[in-house]
C-alpha cells in the first residue's frame, strides 16, 4: 500500500533560521509550524517514507497537510477511458499534426480528416460530424471561421458528443471551451459575446464575413502550433479523464485568446447566450 506524499508542485524547503515553509502549487510560501515535531522526521514523512508510530505532534502536522490538500496516495495519471477514445480531428494540419501525437501518447484514438470549408462546398451536417462514432470533435481553422461553419458541429452535445474547436484570426488565435453538454458554451456563444464586447462589432463581424485582403499570410510557425496542440490536449485529456479544473477560469467558460508573435495566453470568461436573448445578426 503507497504512502500517502505530498502532491506534485508542492514543496517543503528548510529556511536557515526560519524553519520549514512550504512552497504550494501556484507558487506562495506558507511557514510551516512544527512545534515539538522533529523537522527531519517531518520531512522524510512528506516524502512517503515509514516513521516510527506515536508521534502525536508529528501526526498532528502531517494532518494539517492532509487538511490543506498537500498529501496524495502517490502520483497516478488517469488512465483514458476507452468510450472516450475515439476523437475526430478536422481542420488545419499544421495544428491537427501535433495534436494527434499528444493524443495518442495520452491514450486516446484520434482520427484526422479534411474540414470541407471551400465556397460552393455543401455545409456539413451535424450527421456528418457523427459518422465514425466519435467521442468528441475538434476543429482547428487555420483563420477566421466564417458564419455557419460550426453551426451543425455546436449541436454535437446534445448528441453526446464533446466538441472543441480553434481558429486564427491574424496574429491572434482563439482556443475555444470544449462544449460536453448541452447549455455549454458554443461557438455561436462565443460569436455573440465577442461582437457585445467590442465597440468594433461592426468591423468584427464584417471581417468574419470577409472578403479580406492582405499581404503576405501569417503563417503558424511550429512553436504556435504547438502551444495550440498542448492547450487543446490538455482540455480533451481533462475532459476524458474527469480531472478538476486548476486555478483560473473554468474550462467550460474559459475563452483563451494567444499571441502568435510572443505565444503569450490570455484568458477571458465567458457564458452562454441565454435562449430568451436574441442572437446579434451578421451584421452586427
Amino acid at each position: 500500500m503507497s504512502r500517502r506524499q505530498l502532491v506534485p508542485g508542492v514543496e517543503v524547503v528548510a529556511v536557515p533560521g526560519r524553519g520549514l515553509a512550504v512552497r504550494t502549487a501556484d507558487g506562495e510560501f506558507l511557514a510551516v509550524r512544527t512545534a515539538d515535531a522533529r523537522g527531519d522526521a517531518l520531512l522524510a514523512r512528506l516524502a512517503g517514507a515509514a516513521t516510527a508510530p506515536g508521534d502525536e505532534e508529528l501526526g498532528r502536522v502531517v494532518r494539517a497537510f492532509e487538511e490543506a490538500g498537500y498529501l496524495a496516495d502517490g502520483p497516478r495519471q488517469p488512465a483514458w477511458p476507452a468510450a472516450r477514445r475515439n476523437i475526430r480531428l478536422l481542420g488545419a494540419p499544421v495544428i491537427t499534426g501535433p495534436l494527434a501525437a499528444h493524443l495518442t501518447a495520452l491514450g486516446a484514438d484520434p482520427h484526422t480528416a479534411p474540414a470541407a470549408t471551400a465556397p460552393g462546398t455543401p455545409p456539413v451536417e451535424t450527421a456528418d460530424l457523427l459518422d465514425g462514432d466519435p467521442a468528441a470533435v475538434v476543429w482547428c481553422a487555420d483563420g477566421p471561421v466564417p458564419g455557419g461553419l460550426w453551426d451543425a458541429a455546436d449541436r454535437l452535445p446534445e448528441h453526446g458528443v464533446a466538441w472543441l474547436r480553434c481558429h486564427r484570426e491574424g496574429w491572434q488565435a482563439y482556443v475555444e471551451p470544449l462544449a460536453a453538454a448541452p447549455g455549454d458554451v458554443t461557438s455561436a456563444d462565443v460569436r455573440a459575446r465577442r461582437l457585445a464586447a467590442t465597440p468594433a462589432h461592426r468591423e468584427l463581424a464584417a471581417y468574419w464575413r470577409g472578403p479580406r485582403t492582405s499581404g503576405a499570410p501569417v503563417r503558424l510557425t511550429v512553436p504556435a502550433a504547438a502551444l495550440l496542440a498542448a492547450l487543446l490536449a490538455d482540455d480533451l485529456s481533462r475532459w476524458a479523464t474527469g480531472a478538476p479544473d486548476e486555478a483560473g477560469l473554468p474550462a467550460r467558460r474559459r475563452l483563451r485568446s494567444v499571441d502568435l508573435r510572443t505565444l503569450t495566453v490570455t484568458e477571458h470568461p465567458v457564458l452562454p447566450v441565454p435562449d430568451v436573448a436574441p442572437m446579434p445578426g451578421k451584421d452586427g
